[in-house]
């Protein structure tokens, strides 16, 4: 597909300086993009290719004063990296919504529906009473479980399982490999030591404009509902347990595991490999830091927590800073305790 500079800068509302008809048909890095392709710039490590690449259009702040003169055709925009995102956005829409109909070999249950402009990729699954809403797209090798319900513009990606009576809002995104609604980890010790398995007869909702990236697991509650709130983004390789709550736009980043029963607030933001213990809460708009192990709530909104416990992040990085100069510390001690003994015996003699 073409575009012309005008078109793009129309979508992201920006001004253009140059060739308003210069056209591309595909995007590049700043450092290496050929002619006809568009980019952006917006971190100053990457000023020097600015003047450099042979990009057709550049993507770039409108607060940004060149140096030299430059080739390409410039559309300026508040926000460069913003608005690239959302051009991107816009054109991934663009492929995605072309897709449409039901390849075969695929099963759809005779009780499934699915709205308009639908696809559904070969070798998917649809169970029983499974609802699809409008533009959805099902990828190859999904499988949909009996009871499911999908809302309009979702996308679900090769290779996702979603288990019975789960709910997928609308504008939502699930990545390959993800599993949704499997059982939560529930196992009672039995007097011999062995494990009664707890059924696990919850689901799993997720709502609206939420992103579930790949091989990431989400289980489904033992009684009532996994929830992931509108908005929240979740990165690849997490692991959601059972009972779980993620609130508005909240962010987990890879390789953090949430235990069962916890209730993350609105606007959370949690590092990659964080751990939290379960049956606690965390307040709105807290930051964990990577690797951190939280095992108690926190109650404050707003504040930011690294470490293992997890406590502070003023206080942990002055207690790192101080760690640091432990041995130099413990030398003047010991030169310290040498000249009290010193005195100490001068006085007495």
């Amino acid at each position: 597909m073409t575009f012309t500079a005008n078109q793009i800068a129309q979508i992201i509302n920006g001004k253009i300086t140059g060739d308003k008809n210069a056209a591309i048909d595909s995007f590049g890095k700043i450092e290496d993009a050929k002619e006809r392709q568009l980019t952006f710039f917006a971190n100053p490590k990457y000023e020097e290719f600015l003047y450099s690449t042979k990009a057709s259009v550049i993507i770039i702040s409108e607060a940004y004063e060149l140096k030299q003169p430059i080739h390409s055709t410039l559309i300026r925009v508040p926000d460069a990296y913003l608005a690239f995102a959302i051009l991107l956005g816009k054109y991934q829409e663009i492929i995605t919504q072309q897709l449409s109909g039901i390849q075969q070999p695929s099963y759809i249950s005779k009780s499934a529906s699915y709205g308009e402009n639908v696809f559904i990729g070969a070798f998917t699954y649809l169970g029983e009473q499974v609802k699809l809403g409008n533009n959805t797209k099902i990828f190859p090798h999904a499988y949909i479980g009996d009871n499911v319900t999908i809302g309009d513009n979702s996308i679900i990606h090769p290779g996702v399982k979603i288990y019975h009576d789960c709910k997928i809002g609308s504008d939502t995104t699930i990545h390959a490999g993800a599993v949704i609604g499997s059982d939560g980890f529930g196992f009672a010790p039995q007097s011999d030591g062995g494990f009664q398995k707890i059924p696990q007869i919850g689901n799993v909702v997720i709502e609206d404009h939420v992103e579930i990236g790949a091989n990431t697991t989400i289980d489904r509650a033992t009684i009532g509902s996994t929830i992931i709130r509108s908005g929240a983004k979740l990165d690849n390789l997490i692991m959601i347990a059972h009972n779980v709550e993620v609130g508005n736009n909240s962010a987990i980043a890879a390789q953090a595991g949430v235990s069962g029963s916890t209730k993350i607030g609105s606007g959370v933001i949690i590092g990659g490999q964080a751990g939290l213990a379960g049956h606690i809460n965390i307040a709105d708009n807290v930051k964990i830091n990577g690797q951190s192990g939280v095992n108690k709530s926190i109650q404050t909104a707003g504040v930011s927590v690294t470490g293992t416990n997890a406590y502070d992040y003023t206080k942990a990085m002055r207690s790192m800073a101080i760690a640091r100069n432990l041995p130099e510390m413990e030398k003047r001690i010991k030169e310290l305790e040498t000249l009290v003994r010193k005195l100490i015996a001068e006085k007495v003699s």
